[in-house]
């Protein structure tokens, strides 16, 4: 078997998006709105109306009274759109979240000194694309749907003068304000887009001159983005997520989050290096590099199950009121609107990848990869799903939106997406251990 030189491995290739490969990102844009505008018919003509609310009221106060007050609450926006508001944001959380795990897992190998993700290092790198844009998305739907979102923004929610006036809300004014939050949220991604934009350039600047600077810019780049990121994930997952629950809070929240974002950040890396693989580019990826992807898929659905645990097991032990809400109302609250998601949730993200991936052969066989992969990233979209859906919608919740919604955000992130990827080679042709990955085993 003949071995490859440095020459022969260093050669560039980009990635040419077909007609067709375009009309299908666009076409899942187009089913989407098919399927968001038949939702909102469905919700504004059949659903959402006094029976959803009155079950939910019913329930919410067999599960407690935070819950209870919650659901007695409908506000002013009519149940589709308030509908198609969380569903916006419960999108964008996942996908700006996916993004930034692109950055992420860039910086990690930087500063662990990996040579085997070289080949796949691009992927990463253009998984970003979706920053900036859910930025503007988390503004827009904030400034137009807070009220229907986060509990803490209504009027008056701080004042003791008020009557509705609520004094565990007040007492976190000091980091729940309009002010605070909004400049958190423009920081967060503000940071992840600078080191994003940072790596990049000095990537793509070691593609052009070659050399070790770029690369040891890079370890001290990363290595500064990763303690930045490690403040501001579990940061973004209280303001985003957590604050919609705004009575109940978690310490270990944030590493739920980031769990889930970052096995869902596998996944898309482990799909696009196939797809690519069998469109006939990455054609240095071998089975070695798939399997590594397959055993980090593998290990990190079993620390987002024992974060999962950990959480659920003692919030459920101590049986604190204030603290077992939360579960209480995914499971049997509101009808047991959630219940089967619930169980379904830690069988699609826990189970069937144990168990499908336990083998070593799964992992390196393309196929079984794709399947896993899907599968993660629809439980995971459902995941953030039951971490929103419960405290906003309460029995009010549905799956035609949402759905719809989400091809949209889909086809969107593909379009952007493949073409910051089509932007540079696919192979980084000067990274130092290239050709380390190119003849990685395992």
């Amino acid at each position: 078997m003949a071995t490859l030189t440095h020459h022969e491995s260093a050669t560039a290739e980009y990635l040419e998006l077909s007609p067709k490969t375009r009309r299908t990102f666009i076409g899942i844009i187009v089913a989407g709105v098919v399927v968001l505008a038949i939702g909102l018919i469905m919700a504004a003509f059949y659903g959402g109306g006094h029976e959803a609310a009155g079950a939910a009221h019913g329930a919410a106060h067999a599960a407690g009274p935070e819950a209870g007050a919650g659901a007695a609450h409908h506000e002013g926006s009519p149940v589709w759109l308030k509908r198609l508001l969380v569903s916006l944001w419960h999108n964008n959380v996942f996908f700006v979240g996916v993004s930034a795990i692109g950055t992420f897992f860039v910086a990690l190998q930087y500063v662990a000194y990996a040579g085997w993700s070289v080949v796949i290092k691009r992927i990463n790198e253009a998984m970003s694309a979706w920053l900036l844009p859910g930025l503007a998305i988390f503004l827009i739907v904030f400034f137009v749907g807070r009220h229907d979102l986060f509990h803490w923004t209504h009027d008056g929610i701080m004042d003791p003068k008020s009557e509705n006036y609520d004094a565990i809300i007040a007492g976190k004014s000091g980091f729940l304000n309009m002010p605070f939050y909004l400049i958190r949220m423009v920081v967060y991604l503000g940071i992840w887009w600078f080191f994003t934009e940072r790596l990049r350039k000095l990537s793509l600047a070691e593609d052009l001159n070659g050399g070790t600077e770029y690369f040891h810019k890079s370890i001290n780049v990363a290595a500064l983005f990763l303690v930045l990121y490690a403040v501001t994930s579990s940061m973004s997952a209280w303001d985003w997520v957590m604050s919609v629950d705004v009575h109940w809070f978690s310490t270990m929240f944030g590493w739920y989050v980031f769990a889930s974002w970052w096995v869902s950040g596998i996944a898309v890396t482990t799909l696009t290096a196939i797809y690519l693989k069998q469109a006939g580019y990455l054609k240095f990826v071998n089975a070695n590099h798939l399997h590594d992807l397959g055993k980090f898929m593998f290990g990190f659905s079993i620390f987002w199950t024992y974060v999962w645990f950990s959480q659920f097991m003692l919030i459920w032990y101590a049986n604190l009121p204030e603290e077992a809400v939360y579960f209480n109302q995914r499971l049997g609250g509101f009808n047991g609107a959630y219940t089967w998601m619930f169980f379904g949730n830690l069988v699609i993200n826990f189970v069937f990848p144990f168990l499908v991936l336990m083998r070593r052969d799964a992992k390196r066989q393309m196929i079984m990869l794709k399947i896993v992969s899907i599968a993660i990233l629809i439980g995971h979209w459902s995941d953030f799903y039951l971490m929103l859906e419960p405290a906003t919608m309460k029995g009010e919740n549905g799956f035609i939106i949402e759905i719809g919604v989400a091809l949209i955000f889909l086809g969107s992130f593909l379009i952007l997406f493949t073409k910051r990827l089509a932007q540079a080679s696919l192979v980084p042709v000067n990274h130092p251990f290239l050709d380390e990955s190119v003849h990685h085993t395992t």
